[in-house]
């Protein structure tokens, strides 16, 4: 196959000549910048991902796809009845009841406010993963039937911040309390530690307990009664269609909320820093391009002699364009090539590694979380080609417009 002239002329006039080194120096630098922007916006954006991503499991890990409750707060009455219309639902895989308050956790010498949660040892697991998030007893230990307390399941961090391990007891406070001849006072219970569990967030593992659906229904004086039913889907991303069919198969006095409107706000900040990260890398790819603009100009004036001489052999203007044009691109493909190998390879190594640690009770994760999206690295590469193809158009201009008549007057 025979190559196109313009290809042959344009990959030459990268090349250095012995009398003048700048013009293959420039273009160094010039495939430096665009490998730099490359491989900096895929590991920024892996980033921006792999945060996006950790959290989104961290949370699905320990909270259901949907919760269903009732509207006036008093809490469902005939929970297995509600449950069975769940279940008719389609892409319903589980569901179990749970109850949902507030107190505090305490002991001699510390208190911490947590949200409590009880729930169902026994169908809990197939809604959510707090089983697989135990790093101390079982779910099953929640049941204390027989003894003096009844048990308690806490995150680890909690614990530290207590000082309490598995087997101590705990004092649970409800502020609300209940009424006495005294008045209002509030409601304690004593707690035996049964378990301890690591949802690999620092805000999950200080701020939510579990207890047993029954021991819940006594703290909370909810007999027979239970906050909602979780529920588990088998398509995440469309848990606001689903959520919806729950919905209408429920009807009054119950609603839905999934776990992305639970959560709008928090990953409506990561998109929002996902977009405005990338703004600044398309910015810092931009800035790159200015030396491929360098470059061809600084060829533009080095060869005005071959390109007249081009043009008196009966090269058009058009042909002049592509010769310079496919330099440009060349850089740029080139570049590009290469930043992405570097990037995708740092990526690589530094989640295989997980040499990057972060404190986590600022940052929720004890690693730096990447992670490669596809798109990304398509957006990446196209976005820096077509920046590279952009730079390119003002030197080839300029170099399609040359006289030859005038540059070769007094050669």
């Amino acid at each position: 196959m025979k190559i196109p002239y313009e290809i042959f002329i344009s990959l030459r006039y990268l090349k250095t000549k012995k009398r003048y080194g700048t013009i293959s120096l420039n273009t160094f630098i010039s495939i430096a910048g665009v490998v730099i922007g490359v491989a900096t916006s895929i590991i920024t954006l892996a980033v921006m991902t792999g945060f996006q991503d950790y959290f989104r499991d961290r949370i699905l890990s320990a909270l259901p796809h949907i919760v269903v409750m009732e509207y006036t707060g008093n809490g469902v009455s005939n929970d297995e009845a509600l449950e069975e219309k769940i279940d008719k639902v389609p892409h319903v895989t589980a569901t179990t009841p749970f109850i949902y308050g507030q107190s505090m956790v305490a002991t001699k010498e510390r208190m911490q406010g947590v949200v409590v949660r009880g729930i169902d040892p026994a169908t809990e697991p197939n809604v959510t993963d707090l089983a697989k998030n135990m790093t101390a007893g079982t779910l099953k230990d929640l049941d204390q039937t027989g003894q003096k307390r009844p048990g308690i399941i806490i995150g680890e961090d909690l614990a530290r911040k207590l000082g309490v391990s598995v087997g101590d007891i705990v004092t649970m406070v409800n502020p609300l309390g209940e009424e006495t001849p005294l008045g209002m006072v509030p409601k304690m219970k004593k707690f035996t530690v049964t378990g301890l569990f690591d949802a690999g967030m620092y805000d999950y593992n200080t701020g939510f307990v579990y207890i047993s659906l029954p021991d819940a229904q006594k703290f909370f004086d909810m007999p027979g009664r239970v906050s909602g039913i979780q529920v588990r889907i088998d398509r995440i991303y469309d848990a606001d269609r689903i959520a919806s069919a729950i919905q209408t198969a429920v009807g009054y006095p119950f609603y839905t909320r999934n776990w992305m409107e639970m959560n709008k706000n928090f990953f409506s900040a990561l998109l929002l820093e996902k977009i405005g990260m990338s703004l600044i890398l398309v910015v810092i790819i931009v800035v790159a391009s200015f030396n491929i603009i360098g470059t061809l100009t600084m060829i533009v004036m080095e060869k005005n002699r071959e390109i007249a001489i081009l043009k008196s052999m009966g090269s058009s203007p058009a042909s002049i364009v592509k010769i310079f044009m496919f330099a440009g691109l060349a850089i740029g493909s080139v570049g590009t090539a290469i930043g992405v190998i570097i990037g995708s390879s740092a990526v690589m190594i530094l989640t295989k590694t997980d040499i990057i640690s972060l404190p986590k009770d600022v940052y929720q994760v004890s690693h730096l979380p990447l992670t490669t999206s596809g798109l990304d690295v398509l957006f990446i590469a196209l976005t820096a080609l077509g920046i590279s193809f952009l730079a390119t158009l003002y030197p080839s201009w300029q170099a399609a417009r040359q006289d030859p008549v005038e540059v070769l007057r007094y050669e």
